[in-house]
């Protein structure tokens, strides 16, 4: 019967692996293996990498927080050591003179007693701004809501806490309308922040803080100079432009150098979220080398199994070679036998790699820290692809140079071997 090539290829494939039904079985379980090792360790990278990035972000993404010091240059007959202190109308200030900042917002820090019923509580309130809340990640749960212009406008005594504290003050009820004692001054609960994971802080952790008009904590505890002033670019490339206007503006109001260092200390979170995921990006690629490794030494056993088929069948292939056959007719089996062991080993790896993510991600990580810092494994498009691209390579390497030798056999030595 004249075959077509392709499909006397797949014919003479299929002949030969009826008789090497279980050194073909352990051939796709030593793929199947390396190809679980490497889609599991790539899953827990991509999950790390996300979850560094989301904590890194938790706080607001793409922020500058600036908090006050001294000058450390004489200016304008002016001497050295000379404190700054920006005040709550710097913000609006700010907000006219740079026009390539998103946001600006300012807050005001300080130690209070919170009461409801016979509950106390020692917390941080926070005067903030409402373009706080949008660029700080202050996301309230249904039913509430932050501060809005009116709040800040009328001095309303309202109060935004987060989930921490809202916990230890009231248990797990809904807590949206009830009074509080800031101080011993009623405020009311118009919202509790949603909980997120931070990475970085400076003041404390957001869940343990109380939120308030700035106005209103001006008019209650008589403090108008900002503790931090927090600023948000356009675009993240901006921030050093943002930060040089930024000392432009109040240089001029404060007499200060405008180049000098020491007057505010800052906290730009685009180099640190840029190191963060590059950190994220190494880890990844380390587990992914490992997973790659782990199938390499799969595909190896693969290549010397090959090898071992070339060599059990020597005279077969001097005969059929003897007897005319082409280079891929002896060429074509061998690869094809090789990459196939790969992709039926590859597709059992990546069944059992999905059902173990499934299952762990399954597992409840609310309350643990350590478990929503690791994240929850992930297969990505990115990481199947280049899952793929390996288990191509190897398949094809480990089935091209046992061809190759096979394909170099001397028919008329192959009479003669045993």
């Amino acid at each position: 019967m004249n075959w077509p090539r392709p499909l006397l290829v797949i014919q003479l494939f299929l002949r030969a692996s009826r008789v090497q039904r279980k050194r073909a079985f352990l051939t796709i379980a030593a793929i199947a293996w390396g190809s679980l090792s490497l889609l599991l360790l790539l899953a827990f990278g991509e999950g790390l990498r996300l979850s560094l990035n989301k904590g890194s972000s938790g706080m607001g993404r793409d922020l500058a927080i600036l908090w006050p010091g001294d000058t450390s240059r004489p200016w304008q007959g002016l001497p050295a050591g000379r404190p700054i202190r920006p005040r709550i109308e710097d913000i609006e200030l700010l907000r006219a003179r740079i026009p390539e900042a998103e946001g600006v917002a300012g807050e005001i820090h300080h130690w209070a007693r919170i009461t409801w019923g016979d509950t106390l509580q020692t917390a941080r309130v926070k005067g903030v701004n409402v373009a706080f809340g949008e660029m700080r990640n202050h996301i309230p749960q249904a039913g509430g809501r932050f501060l809005n212009p009116i709040d800040i406008q009328a001095r309303r005594r309202v109060v935004f806490i987060g989930h921490d504290l809202a916990d230890e003050l009231f248990g797990r009820q809904d807590v949206v309308g009830e009074t509080v004692q800031i101080a011993s001054v009623p405020y009311t609960v118009i919202g509790v922040m949603k909980p997120k994971v931070m990475m970085g802080n400076y003041g404390g952790m957001d869940s343990d803080h109380a939120t308030i008009p700035i106005t209103t904590f001006k008019a209650q505890f008589g403090r108008d100079r900002l503790s931090n002033i927090v600023v948000q670019p356009r675009r993240p490339e901006r921030m050093p432009e943002v930060l040089a206007e930024l000392h432009e503006v109040l240089g001029a109001k404060y007499a200060f150098d405008p180049d000098d260092g020491r007057v505010f200390g800052i906290w730009d979170t685009v180099e640190t979220s840029q190191i963060t995921r590059n950190m994220g990006m190494g880890i990844q690629m380390f587990l992914g080398i490992i997973g790659a490794l782990t199938l390499i030494i799969g595909g190896v056993g693969v290549a010397n199994i090959m090898y071992a088929v070339v060599k059990e069948r020597t005279r077969e292939i001097g005969v059929k070679m003897a007897l005319g056959a082409r280079r891929a007719w002896i060429t074509g089996p061998i690869v094809l036998e090789g990459l196939l062991y790969t992709l039926f080993g590859g597709v059992m790896g990546l069944m059992m790699s999905v059902g173990v993510i499934v299952l762990l991600n399954m597992l409840p990580t609310e309350g643990n820290e350590a478990l929503q810092l690791l994240g929850k494994p992930t297969l990505s498009p990115v990481i199947g692809f280049g899952s793929a691209l390996i288990l191509g390579a190897i398949g094809l390497l480990a089935g091209y140079f046992p061809a190759r030798r096979a394909a170099s056999v001397d028919p008329a030595e192959t009479l003669r071997y045993e």
